[in-house]
């Protein structure tokens, strides 16, 4: 049984351009255009699901956890919105960027370079983020089943991932890799996709179940990305631990 969950050749990939993080048009600018839609859908389900009503900070006392948080463009919003986020990631170059720019801005966040697995908690978290991160790593079953271990009960997880579909390989590879250029070649791999029938399965095994599942939809149009019902290319759920 394995009990990594880390790829070496993913965080390689990654470190490299981590100086790159807070570069909104560099090379993580298709991450900066989909930020807004992930923290509203994030924000507003934990208020919902918490029922929360404070107004200055939404988020106040949640203990979120962001996994594969890369330079910090999720946890530092979340910190903002009153959450008290640590934020994990198996780069070392991106946990420096990310304290660095959370330093510059007041923000009290705690990286750790480190993966779900290794990562030494007595307090449950009342959220995990695993937004654009099982696509990369080792082994998903053993990287979301390290996960549901850091959730409380009644706790929220979310994933973000894009679905093992002709249409995913065609939009996200062949037209944003290679024509478009919005990423830089090789960022996916389409073998590591995944269905959401397949990530619904491995959490439910975990005690973990779906709450709801919501496309991700990019408008050309208004250079924007909306909530879809199209769940074809990129998508995100969110399950409630049992």
């Amino acid at each position: 049984m394995k009990n990594n969950t880390i790829n070496k050749k993913e965080i390689e990939k990654f470190s490299k351009i981590a100086k790159e993080w807070w570069n909104p048009n560099g090379k993580f600018k298709p991450l900066h255009k989909f930020n807004p839609i992930r923290i509203s859908y994030i924000k507003e389900n934990i208020i919902k699901t918490f029922k929360l009503n404070q107004k200055k900070s939404p988020l106040k006392n949640i203990k979120v956890l962001d996994i594969g948080c890369g330079g910090g463009l999720l946890a530092e919003p979340m910190c903002r919105l009153g959450a008290k986020v640590t934020a994990i990631d198996a780069s070392e170059k991106n946990i420096n960027v990310a304290k660095l720019h959370a330093k510059k801005n007041n923000l009290k966040i705690n990286y750790i370079c480190t993966s779900p697995e290794k990562l030494k908690n007595d307090n449950k978290f009342d959220v995990i983020l695993n937004m654009e991160i099982v696509e990369h790593v080792e082994d998903i079953n053993f990287f979301l089943r390290s996960c549901s271990k850091l959730l409380k009960k009644n706790g929220i997880m979310f994933v973000a991932t894009l679905n093992k579909t002709l249409k995913s390989y065609i939009f996200a590879i062949v037209g944003a890799e290679y024509i478009l250029r919005w990423l830089p070649i090789g960022t996916h791999e389409w073998e590591k996709f995944v269905k959401p029938d397949d990530l619904i399965k491995i959490l439910k095994i975990n005690n973990i179940k779906l709450d709801r599942i919501d496309g991700m939809k990019f408008n050309v149009i208004t250079d924007k990305w909306n909530v879809s019902q199209d769940k074809s290319v990129n998508y995100i759920a969110k399950f409630i631990k049992a």
